[in-house]
């Protein structure tokens, strides 16, 4: 396939053709073959066109997981607009402020909930749903002129603090999934088992899974059960999921054998080696970390030590290179921390405020990550933190995350976050909040603290350890850090 002449909708085309018969999507309204998602994107195409969307038009896709954010997605991109999803759940102020700073003209959204500016709201009938369509601006500006081919915008996290609004080209989101599927190997024959919040996961998976024509299979809850019941009903092959995913069907108490089940993939945040080492010994697959970022794709995939290395994200898929380099852009020695750079297909054309181009951002063609990580000689690649959240201990650095795994592996602890707190002495020293999965069992805050000196630096144990309710998450499920 040459990406450069195709657009994102010609693949569900193309693929419809392929495999008209093939299963594309199992939710809970029933299932599609490709032939008839292809039919409803068609025919919702027309219904907008009908209604007032332009080519180039700026249209917000807002539905719950399930075909409609699948089929709004394409019917959008058919009409040649610029689409952004997001996700149903976000508040008033971050939808209206991601809104504004993408100059949305059109919300297509699976309820009538989302008019937050008076405007009169359309219904659009499905076969079996009815979608919204709101008018957000009368008028159609190209505020993205300075970019060709412009196809989703998407905000690196969420849409508070310095969040970044991504722009990709049809051409760049078709070279990261061709690059993506080199290290995957999904084919026409694959079922995927699909957990993830689709707003914020659908380049390189979504989109990828439609090109290669697999069955989508949607799971509307996060229940253990329901996740293995769907994946024994519709024969999954390939899960992807969050370390939290991971762990609640690793710690699932019934017997169920996912026979057809080959490849697992775990994103979004780090796992602990104790969770994929449960979830091979009862499923019977090791569990591959990977390293995504909504600017470069998922250029890192640990699928040839999963087993034996799970802390790694694994090495650079063939069309790309990394490095680790330090302050002066020069590669660190083996081992040692620096700063991770990448430079490969499909990276992201531009940001879209202030209008920057890609050229601008990258360093002698490198994206800098802005993560910290190391690379052993054969090139395995371990993630250590991000750049901005590493913690001094008089002149030590300490990584959150490396913290977090630990204390994660402690028994009755849900979910943790690791963070810098002020001391007169030392600069800063480890601060720790916990999530308890029972609130309500007394928990001993020594004997976590010695569980991180049996496993830690001394300088990288927590000093305060508060018990908390829950831990603020991204909407692609990473910690909210400040």
């Amino acid at each position: 396939m040459d990406s450069s002449h195709e657009t994102i909708y010609e693949t569900l085309v193309n693929t419809a053709s392929l495999w008209p018969d093939n299963l594309a999507v199992a939710d809970e309204h029933g299932t599609l073959t490709y032939q008839e998602l292809y039919k409803q994107v068609e025919d919702l195409k027309d219904l907008l066109l009908a209604s007032g969307l332009r080519k180039g038009s700026h249209a917000v896709l807002i539905t719950k997981n399930n075909r409609h954010f699948i089929v709004g997605l394409y019917a959008l991109l058919a009409c040649e607009c610029v689409v952004m999803p997001l996700p149903p759940y976000q508040k008033a102020g971050e939808f209206k402020k991601a809104l504004n700073e993408a100059h949305i003209e059109f919300i297509l959204a699976d309820t009538p909930d989302h008019n937050i500016y008076g405007a009169t709201s359309k219904k659009i009938a499905l076969s079996n749903h009815d979608l919204h369509l709101n008018a957000v601006r009368s008028e159609c500006l190209s505020f993205i002129s300075f970019l060709d081919h412009a196809a989703v915008m998407r905000f690196t996290s969420g849409t508070t603090g310095d969040a970044k609004c991504v722009i990709l080209s049809h051409q760049s989101v078709l070279e990261r999934i061709e690059a993506a599927n080199e290290g995957l190997q999904l084919t026409a024959r694959d079922r995927v088992i699909w957990v993830l919040p689709m707003a914020y996961h659908f380049i390189v998976s979504i989109i990828l899974y439609v090109r290669y024509g697999c069955g989508i299979i949607i799971c509307e809850d996060f229940m253990a059960e329901n996740i293995l019941d769907k994946a024994i009903e519709h024969q999954g092959t390939f899960l992807y999921a969050s370390p939290m995913h991971i762990r609640l069907l690793a710690a699932c108490k019934k017997d169920y054998v996912l026979p057809k089940l080959t490849k697992v993939v775990s994103t979004t945040t780090a796992i602990t080696p104790s969770i994929c080492k449960a979830f091979q010994e009862k499923y019977r697959t090791p569990v591959s970390q990977a390293f995504g970022i909504i600017e470069v794709g998922l250029p890192i995939i640990n699928l040839q030590h999963s087993s034996d290395h799970p802390e790694a994200v694994g090495y650079a898929l063939p069309a790309y290179t990394v490095r680790v380099v330090d302050e002066t852009f020069q590669p660190v020695p083996v081992n040692e921390v620096g700063h991770l750079a990448i430079k490969g297909p499909g990276m992201f054309d531009g940001y879209l405020t202030p209008p920057t181009l890609r050229q601008d951002v990258l360093k002698e063609g490198w994206f800098m990550t802005g993560d910290l990580a190391a690379m052993t000689k054969e090139g395995l690649i371990e993630i250590k933190g991000r750049t901005k959240n590493v913690i001094n201990v008089s002149g030590n650095k300490v990584f959150p995350d490396e913290v977090e795994v630990v204390i994660n592996s402690f028994p009755g602890i849900e979910n943790s976050k690791v963070y810098s707190h002020n001391h007169p002495l030392m600069g800063e020293i480890v601060a720790a909040e916990i999530v308890l999965y029972d609130k309500n069992e007394r928990f001993d805050s020594e004997e976590l603290i010695l569980h991180c000196r049996q496993h830690l630096s001394s300088f990288k144990v927590p000093q305060r350890i508060t018990i908390v309710s829950d831990i603020a998450l991204t909407g692609s499920g990473k910690i909210k850090r400040g």
